[in-house]
C-alpha cells in the first residue's frame, strides 16, 4: 500500500508525509505540480492566505491532487495550525474567525481588521522575507498562554500548556508533558500576532492527548 501524502502541516509550517490524522484542513493555494497519485508538493506557499478550515463543510467535497485547485493540508489541531502561521477560515468557521478577529484587537490593538490586513501581517512574521525560512521571535516564558508553541533548545516544538511543556513530533503528536521554566525566555514558533491574541482570550483546539483536563 502506498505510504502517507506530504499534505500534513507541521508547527515550523513545513509540509510533511505523516500518518499522523488532522483535525483540520488547510489552504495556501495551489502547491503540488501533477495529478493523483503522482502530484507532489513543489512550492511552500502562493501568497498570504493561509487558513485553517473545517474538515466538512455542508456537502462539499474537495478534489485532492487535482489540477487548478488548491493543495489540501492537514493539522494535527489548532494550535499547531496557528504556530505553522495559518489563521480560521472566515467561511467555514465564521464563529472562530469572529473570536480571532476580537482577540487580535484585544492584543494588538488598532480598529477590527479585514481579513487581508491580517494575512499580510502574518505573512511578514511567519517567514524571513523571499525564503521558507520559519521567522521566530524571542518571548519571556510569564508572557506566553496556553496555545502557543515553542522551539525547545534541541530544536523539537513543544506546546504551551499552563505550567507544563508538551513536546510535539510529526510522526507521534504529543509526548509526555514537561514541566515549563518559570522564569527566561524561548524562541516562539507562532506569529507574534496570534500569541497576542491567545494571550487576549482566544482559545486554540488542542488535542485531548497533549495532556488536558478532561470534563
Amino acid at each position: 500500500m502506498a505510504g502517507p501524502r506530504q499534505n500534513t502541516v507541521t508547527p515550523e509550517g513545513a509540509i510533511v508525509a505523516t500518518a499522523l490524522r488532522g483535525s483540520w484542513l488547510g489552504n495556501r493555494g495551489i502547491l503540488h505540480d501533477g495529478i493523483g497519485e503522482r502530484a507532489e508538493v513543489v512550492r511552500l506557499h502562493r501568497g498570504p492566505l493561509w487558513i485553517i478550515c473545517a474538515l466538512r463543510h455542508k456537502d462539499w467535497r474537495l478534489p485532492q491532487w487535482q489540477p487548478g485547485h488548491f493543495t489540501v493540508l492537514f493539522f494535527h489541531d489548532e494550535a499547531v495550525a496557528l504556530a505553522a502561521g495559518h489563521r480560521p477560515c472566515a467561511l467555514c468557521r465564521r464563529p472562530a474567525y469572529d473570536a480571532f478577529r476580537s482577540a487580535w484587537v484585544a492584543g494588538n490593538g488598532g480598529p477590527i481588521p479585514r481579513a487581508y490586513a491580517m494575512d499580510r501581517q502574518l505573512h511578514e512574521e511567519r517567514l524571513l522575507p523571499r525564503t521558507r525560512t520559519k521567522r521566530t521571535h524571542q518571548a519571556d516564558w510569564p508572557s506566553l498562554a496556553a496555545g502557543a508553541f515553542v522551539r525547545l533548545a534541541d530544536g523539537a516544538p513543544a506546546l504551551v500548556l499552563d505550567d507544563r511543556l508538551v513536546p510535539w513530533a510529526r510522526a507521534t503528536g504529543y509526548a509526555k508533558p514537561v514541566p515549563r521554566p518559570q522564569a527566561g525566555s524561548v524562541v516562539v514558533l507562532t506569529p507574534r500576532a496570534t500569541v497576542s491574541a491567545i494571550r487576549a482570550g482566544y482559545v486554540p483546539q488542542i488535542d485531548p492527548r497533549a495532556g488536558l483536563p478532561s470534563d
